[in-house]
Formats: structure tokens, sequence, C-alpha cells
């Protein structure tokens, strides 16, 4: 048994240490990932809490463009949060570059309600810069899924007619 296992040890030694480093470069670019995602968000979540307290302290332009930064790094939790707090303090006149950051948001990967919720945010935000047939169509695309967002924007275009 014993003349066995080193008959194929010495046959496939090549082969064994090349499975042998692929076990340990993918484990080590494991680790290396989930480090560098991990430090990525605490970056960000410090950048949030930063622009926070700009905010508070009535200087909008550096909060703005902390925002911005936030959700050009398409973070899952705090694009759109950001995105949230520029609508909410109308911290961007233009409203070309709000629907930019619309868009962006539109390109991360989200659980389809938290989506829904966004389109709304887009909807009435349209409405509001008079750009309504636009609106009212992001409306009716929620109306028309079971989502759970679909009466909310069934009232907002009844009340908007």
């Amino acid at each position: 048994m014993e003349f066995k296992i080193k008959n194929l040890v010495t046959r496939y030694k090549k082969l064994l240490i090349l499975f042998i480093f692929i076990i340990l470069t993918s484990s080590s670019w494991l680790i290396f990932s989930d480090y560098h995602q991990k430090n990525t968000n605490k970056n960000i979540s410090e950048n949030y809490v930063q622009a926070g307290i700009f905010l508070s302290n009535k200087n909008n332009e550096k909060s703005k463009n902390i925002y911005k930064k936030i959700i050009l790094s398409k973070n899952k939790f705090y694009s759109p949060l950001a995105l949230n707090k520029i609508l909410e303090n109308n911290l961007e006149a233009k409203s070309d570059e709000v629907l930019k950051l619309f868009d962006i948001i539109d390109h991360i990967k989200l659980p389809e309600e938290q989506k829904n919720l966004i389109k709304i945010k887009k909807a009435l935000f349209l409405i509001k810069i008079a750009k309504p047939e636009a609106g009212n169509k992001l409306l009716k695309e929620i109306i028309s899924t079971n989502s759970i967002w679909s009466n909310t924007a069934s009232e907002i275009l009844s009340n908007k007619l």
C-alpha cells in the first residue's frame, strides 16, 4: 500500500504541485478580495458620515461632491442613500446631473423592490421638473408588475391627474 502511494506521488508530482499551487493562489485571492471589499465599504461609510457632517454644517457643496463620489462608487448600500440625501436636500440644482445620478443607480445590481422604489423617486423627480410623460411611464411600469410599490405608484398617478 505504501509503495503504491509513493509511486502515485512520484508519478503525478507535477500535477500535485500544480493542484496545491492553484488551491493556495485561489485561497489567497479570496482572502485579499474579501479584505479589499471590507476596506472599500469602510471608506465609503466614512465618506457618507463625513458628507452628513458637511451637510449639517451647511457646507452643501462639499457634501454634494462626496455624495456624488459615493454614487459613482456604485456601492449597493450607500449609493442609493447618497442619492436620497442629494434629492432630499436639493443639493444639485441641475436636473440633468440628477438624472445622470439616477442612471448610475439604475445600473447597480439591487433587489427588484429597491429598484422600483428608486423608479418612484425618479418618476416624482421627473414630474417635478416638468417631464410628466417620462414620470408617468415609470409609474406605469411599476403598476404593471406585482411590486409592493404598485399601489403607491397608482396613488401618485391618480393624484397627479
